[in-house]
C-alpha cells in the first residue's frame, strides 16, 4: 500500500489504515475462509472455534474462543492491527472492548450485493484487489447459473432451530440466498428476521417445501420423523445451512454440492 487508505466498514464506522494490516483477527467463520482465499492465510493469527474452513489453517492459527464467547485477553496478547468482525455474529459488548484498543471492522451482510461489497473493501485495504475482484466473478457466475425462473415459483420456508421452531425472513442473507435460488421465502415479510414458528403455522402457510438447515440447529432425518409425529404435513429436504448463509467464498468450494442440494429441491416438487 503506497499511501493511506480511510474507508467506512459497513456500520459506517471510519476506518483508517496507514499501511496493510498484517497481523489479523478474524471472528467470523466465512471471513475467516474469505481471508484465506484471498491469499492472506500468513496474515491470520487469530481465529473462533468455529473457523473450520480451510482445515489448513486448524493447527496453525490460534483459537480465541467462539464467536459471542470471544476471550479478549488472548486478542489482546495478539496485538492485531485489524480485527474483522460481523453484527450479528459476534456480541456489541465485546466488539466495543476490543474496538477501544484495536482498528476494528465491522461488516453487516444481509444480501449477496453486501458480500461482494465487503469483499472488495478487504480487497482495497489488505492489498488483494485482483483477487478479491477474481473471487466476486466467480460467486456471479455461480449465481448466475442457479438464478433460475420457475412458471410456479417454488414456495419455502427455511428453519434455522427447533424447540421452539425458527424460520429466516427478510433482510438475511439466507433469504436472498432462496430468492437468487429461484424460490419465494412464505415468512419474507414476519415482522422478526427470524421469526418462530409452529407445525400448524407451517401447515397452513401453503408452503411447498420446508427446509431444514444444518446449522445452527443440526436438523436431521429424526427430527423430519419427529415433525411428521407432531403433525406436519409438508414435504421436507435437509439443507446444508453453509450453502446458504457462509458469505465471501464459501459457495466457490461448494459449487457441485449447492447445484445437487438445488437439483434435489426441484425434484420434490
Amino acid at each position: 500500500m503506497s499511501s493511506s487508505i480511510h474507508i467506512k466498514d459497513q456500520l459506517g464506522r471510519p476506518l483508517h489504515f496507514e499501511k496493510v494490516p498484517q497481523r489479523i483477527v478474524s471472528l467470523v467463520p466465512s471471513i475467516t475462509e474469505l481471508l484465506v482465499d484471498l491469499g492472506l492465510a500468513d496474515y491470520l493469527v487469530g481465529r473462533t472455534l468455529f473457523c473450520i474452513h480451510p482445515e489448513s489453517i486448524n493447527k496453525k492459527v490460534r483459537k480465541i474462543g467462539g464467536t459471542k464467547t470471544l476471550k479478549i485477553e488472548q486478542i489482546q496478547q495478539l496485538q492485531p492491527d485489524l480485527i474483522i468482525a460481523n453484527k450479528e455474529e459476534n456480541t456489541a459488548s465485546q466488539i466495543a472492548t476490543l474496538a477501544a484498543e484495536f482498528t476494528v471492522y465491522i461488516s453487516e451482510i444481509n444480501t449477496i450485493e453486501a458480500s461482494y461489497q465487503f469483499i472488495q473493501a478487504m480487497g482495497n485495504v489488505l492489498g488483494v484487489n485482483d483477487a478479491a475482484n477474481a473471487i466476486i466473478v466467480q460467486h456471479q457466475q455461480i449465481i448466475a447459473s442457479v438464478n433460475q425462473r420457475y412458471a410456479n415459483p417454488i414456495k419455502v420456508a427455511y428453519l434455522i432451530w427447533k424447540a421452539p421452531y425458527m424460520a429466516v425472513a427478510a433482510n438475511t442473507f439466507i433469504d436472498d440466498m432462496l430468492k437468487k435460488s429461484g424460490m419465494v421465502n412464505v415468512f419474507a415479510h414476519a415482522n422478526s428476521r427470524y421469526p418462530k414458528t409452529s407445525i400448524a403455522e407451517l401447515n397452513n402457510k401453503n408452503i411447498d417445501l420446508l427446509l431444514l438447515s444444518s446449522e445452527p440447529f443440526p436438523f436431521k432425518e429424526k427430527h423430519i420423523l419427529e415433525m411428521q409425529a407432531e403433525g406436519l404435513n409438508i414435504p421436507c429436504v435437509l439443507v446444508d445451512g453453509e450453502h446458504f448463509s457462509w458469505y465471501g467464498s464459501r459457495l466457490l468450494h461448494v459449487q457441485a454440492q449447492f447445484i445437487a442440494s438445488l437439483t434435489q429441491i426441484k425434484s420434490m416438487l
